[in-house]
């Protein structure tokens, strides 16, 4: 065979979508791309630039499932039925119903496909028929309980309010009482030795002691541009910042969202920022309602240039 045919052929393995059929199918099902996504009528995983979009508390799923450590949330689910939604649970479990009956849905696990929020929703079926016991280490397309995928969103109540608790520890994995013992023994050990101390000092705004800094992360819900426009107005105000000890560092994106970061003296405790922060926002807000009448001046649109290259995506 000469070389044009061979690489022929080889272009002919590869679909439009680019996979090669005979590789594993990027869903994560374990199945060959051709015997599954690839195969007649198969449905091509297209990434999902905002999975938590429609939902009241988009920007805390957010930092739980990106930065928060140990933290735990009640998710109301349609039918008048509860569980609780959980940062990281033992094993980087995708779900688990904990001895005492109190299912746990976890939010830092290993994703199978391309929309996390499709992911969350087949935990969220296993953990509702689950029992006592049960665990759910990960979920791939085989988790599906009905022949159409659903989303997070198609489950629960979308306009219902996430009050997030932030723990020191992962005790909460134990119902109280309880001592660990086995893997979760040694899972819940070196997940504590982990931890950095974290408190959410405002809507989706969480205070992080990183030992020699300490920082605010807070997730927006704005779009991208306008927020780094009302941003870039601030900024060249000299309006940026949380008083003293406190810098602009920069901003990474995740999960369609922009997360502005901010480093902090580390010697000052969380609380002590919660009223710089709120002020903050009301800044941010003030701002941003100023952007349909007011076009950046240019000394505002070099602010919003300094801005954009203090930019990471980390999803």
């Amino acid at each position: 065979m000469s070389k044009r045919s061979a690489v022929k052929n080889k272009a002919k393995e590869r679909d439009s979508s680019g996979v090669n059929p005979r590789q594993p199918c990027p869903c994560g099902s374990g199945k060959r791309y051709k015997a599954c996504h690839g195969s007649a009528g198969g449905v091509v995983d297209v990434p999902v630039a905002r999975p938590f979009e429609g939902l009241a508390y988009e920007c805390e799923l957010v930092a739980l499932r990106e930065f928060v450590p140990s933290g735990t949330a009640t998710l109301k689910v349609k039918g008048d039925r509860e569980v609780v939604l959980a940062t990281v649970l033992p094993m980087a479990a995708a779900g688990l119903v904990r001895a005492d009956d109190v299912p746990f849905l976890g939010l830092q696990v290993q994703t199978r496909s391309n929309d996390i929020s499709r992911d969350l929703a087949r935990a969220l079926e296993w953990l509702l028929d689950a029992k006592a016991g049960d665990v759910l280490p990960v979920v791939s397309p085989e988790t599906d309980a009905g022949a159409e995928p659903v989303r997070l969103q198609d489950l629960v109540e979308v306009d219902a309010e996430l009050a997030v608790e932030v723990h020191a520890d992962f005790g909460w994995w134990l119902p109280e009482g309880s001592e660990p013992s086995g893997e979760v023994a040694l899972s819940l050990e070196r997940a504590n030795q982990a931890i950095m101390p974290t408190e959410r000092i405002g809507p989706a705004a969480y205070w992080v002691d990183a030992g020699e800094k300490a920082h605010l992360r807070w997730v927006r819900p704005e779009p991208e541009e306008q927020l780094l426009a009302a941003m870039a107005r601030l900024h060249a105000r000299g309006e940026l910042v949380l008083g003293e000890g406190s810098r602009y560092a920069g901003s990474f994106r995740a999960h369609g969202l922009l997360v502005p970061v901010w480093d902090l003296d580390p010697e000052k405790h969380a609380r002590e920022w919660t009223t710089a922060a709120e002020e903050l926002g009301a800044r941010l807000e003030a701002a941003l309602a100023t952007l349909d009448g007011e076009p950046l001046t240019g000394e505002e649109r070099r602010a919003r240039d300094g801005l954009l290259g203090r930019q990471i995506t980390i999803r």
